[in-house]
């Protein structure tokens, strides 16, 4: 049995929505065209000239094998001094890192870099709260600086505080990182350090401040070279700084801590750090905890 079906309806269509003519925007006025063209020249000017000043930086793989015959920090020193119509002091000599007693070089490890054997030269995480502590402060500080940035810095750059200065100062830590061992680093930075007026590396320094050689140094010897660098030129250990006699004994129970020495070398170094320096200075008002030397 067939059924018969009615015709087909055709599908109803939607009423088409009305076309809108093409929005025609009005042109940026003349003025503020011209500021971004400029803006846009701008930025690649400023990249364009840090492409070209990282590119002229030096190669750190002579250091390998060849000591450096001088420094950036010793020539700025030299010429400051000749501008206050002084002679330059210079008093260094170089030791390899096995003629210098273990206990000093763990103080200034400890004191300055103790994430020294982990990282490539830069300490991410101490960088990210340098920055966010510039940024609440508008000034760089000296915290985020590893052993291997310190000495890049000695070697090549300014003491200024600089972003250009710290960008080329990351950018040497890591050729520094690539070309060289830890050890040489290390014995590089121990040998170029400053260590206060025209005293450079830990040898002329052990002679300078204690009449002994870097082999012979003792802990709280160590310790105290080790508080001198924030502030080389103003914590020597007969300034009577209080900063410097905090921060000795900060680097005896660090020591400690870290069970480089034993609890009572520890007992014995704090009794000879106030021998060295006189039991609790005068407070000083704290004044070089923060105003380092620049180095």
């Amino acid at each position: 049995m067939s059924t018969v079906e009615g015709p087909l309806e055709a599908p109803r269509r939607e009423p088409a929505a009305p076309v809108r003519p093409p929005e025609v925007r009005p042109a940026a006025p003349r003025g503020r065209r011209r500021g971004r063209w400029v803006l846009g020249g701008l930025v690649v000017l400023v990249l364009g000239t840090a492409a070209l000043t990282l590119a002229g930086l030096p190669d750190a793989s002579p250091l390998a094998k060849e000591n450096p015959s001088t420094t950036a920090l010793i020539e700025q020193r030299a010429s400051e001094a000749r501008e206050a119509g002084h002679k330059p002091r210079r008093r260094q000599q170089w030791v390899p890192l096995s003629a210098v007693s273990k206990p000093a070089v763990d103080a200034v490890l400890i004191s300055e870099d103790a994430s020294f054997y982990l990282h490539d030269g830069v300490d991410t995480v101490e960088l990210a709260r340098a920055v966010g502590q510039a940024v609440e402060q508008g000034r760089l500080g000296r915290g985020a600086s590893t052993l291997t940035q310190q000495l890049a810095k000695n070697l090549w750059l300014s003491t200024d505080r600089s972003l250009t200065r710290k960008l080329k100062e990351l950018v040497l830590a890591h050729r520094l990182e690539e070309a060289l061992t830890k050890q040489r680093i290390l014995t590089l930075y121990l040998n170029v350090v400053e260590w206060g007026n025209g005293v450079y590396g830990i040898e002329a320094a052990a002679r300078e401040h204690f009449g002994v050689s870097a082999s012979q140094l003792s802990v709280a010897q160590g310790a105290v070279l080790a508080a001198m660098l924030p502030s080389p030129r103003k914590r020597s250990p007969s300034s009577g700084s209080r900063a410097l006699w905090k921060h000795a004994h900060h680097v005896v129970d660090a020591l400690r801590l870290y069970k480089r020495i034993s609890p009572a070398q520890a007992e014995s170094a704090h009794a000879e750090v106030d021998r060295l320096l006189g039991r609790a200075p005068a407070d000083d008002g704290g004044a070089d905890d923060a105003d380092d030397d620049g180095t």
